[in-house]
């Protein structure tokens, strides 16, 4: 091996606080952008509201009024109750809680979940030394 761990090491962490530092910097210019188009969004919004109307078109492009609705529960265990009362597992996203998995399983390793795929691979995780 022509470069030494010590310089592989040293390479990465620099570029990883590299990384970070360019990935503050673009998360502190899009919170601007962020806060700009929202301030832009609740203007239109409310000229929608003052002229009766649910969309405008313009040279640049064309603006729509429309109702979001979003769904969250507030209580989960009586929407778990509820799912299962109604035999409406459709009401939920299909997603493995991971760290619940892998408790469960080290827990009841005679309980494999069927259908289940499991997926292990080696990782390298580098610590800055402290100085």
């Amino acid at each position: 091996m022509d470069i030494t761990v010590d310089k592989m090491v040293k390479a990465y962490i620099k570029m990883r606080d590299h990384r970070s530092a360019i990935k503050a910097q673009y998360e502190d210019e899009d919170s601007q952008i962020k806060e700009q188009m929202e301030s832009i969004e609740s203007e239109l919004l409310e000229l929608c509201k003052t002229t009766g109307t649910d969309g405008l078109k313009t040279q640049f492009g064309t603006v729509s009024r429309s109702i979001k609705t979003r769904y969250d529960a507030t209580d989960w265990e009586s929407m778990h109750r509820f799912v299962l009362e109604n035999s409406a597992p459709d009401l939920l996203e299909r997603r493995i809680a991971q760290r619940a998995m892998r408790e469960f399983i080290e827990n009841n390793p005679e309980l494999m979940p069927p259908g289940l795929n499991v997926t292990s691979q080696y990782a390298v995780t580098v610590t800055r030394s402290r100085k």
